[in-house]
């Protein structure tokens, strides 16, 4: 009996003791570990990819957000603000679907399928509202040239990047807007358009956020 009650507290012991110095090491000395050579290596990454304008912080490179004009009274979902380059949608998991927002909360895909009814519809809706919004007095946007990106989110639901033909599809609208010339908002567009990662992997893209800043100092 007193060499089983023996065996028992010794088992106890050594597995306290394996839990504090388990607990010490990979809970507190690797992650400082880490967090140091992250700091040290690439500070602005580790931070999360702060973007900044004018000094302050105005969201994040990795990160989409919108561009909407305030609540009017009543009224459930922002309008887009149509003078900035708007991003792809954003589908979460909310009550409908939808966020509208990009909530990081809410962050993730449709999860429905190609036939889906709803999901036909928000397609059929959201390229109504591009070609409409994005056709001025001089530019007509044609149906057929609205790219995937323009009517589709992104598996997360929070792609900060839309391709370089749904951003120079925006183009004669926001110069319109801005009171702008069109090459000017082109060679903007141009001037923030990424290659492909390494040269081949992913696909070139724009940063929206990026682009608005630019957009923002062009303007004045």
């Amino acid at each position: 009996m007193n060499n089983s009650v023996g065996n028992t507290a010794r088992l106890l012991g050594a597995g306290l003791r394996a839990l504090l110095v388990l607990t010490v090491l990979c809970g507190v000395l690797y992650p400082l570990a880490v967090t140091g050579v992250a700091q040290g290596l690439f500070p602005g990454k580790a931070n999360g990819s702060e973007v900044t304008a004018n000094g302050k912080v105005v969201g994040s490179s990795l990160i989409g957000q919108r561009y909407d004009l305030p609540l009017k009274d009543g009224q459930d979902t922002p309008e887009p603000d149509l003078k900035w380059f708007q991003p792809r949608p954003s589908n979460g998991l909310g009550t409908n679907g939808v966020n509208t927002q990009y909530k990081l909360i809410l962050s993730g895909a449709t999860n429905r399928s190609g036939d889906n009814e709803d999901l036909i519809k928000w397609v059929k809706d959201a390229k109504a509202a591009v070609v409409k919004d994005n056709s001025t007095p001089g530019y007509r946007v044609r149906p057929q040239d609205v790219p995937p990106d323009a009517v589709t989110s992104s598996g997360s639901g929070l792609d900060p990047d839309i391709s370089p033909a749904y951003a120079r599809l925006q183009v004669h609208r926001v110069a319109e807007k801005n009171n702008l010339d069109v090459q000017e908002v082109e060679k903007l567009v141009a001037d923030h358009t990424q290659d492909r990662t390494l040269g081949f992997m992913g696909e070139p893209r724009v940063n929206v956020l990026q682009l608005n800043i630019a957009l923002k100092e062009l303007v004045g």
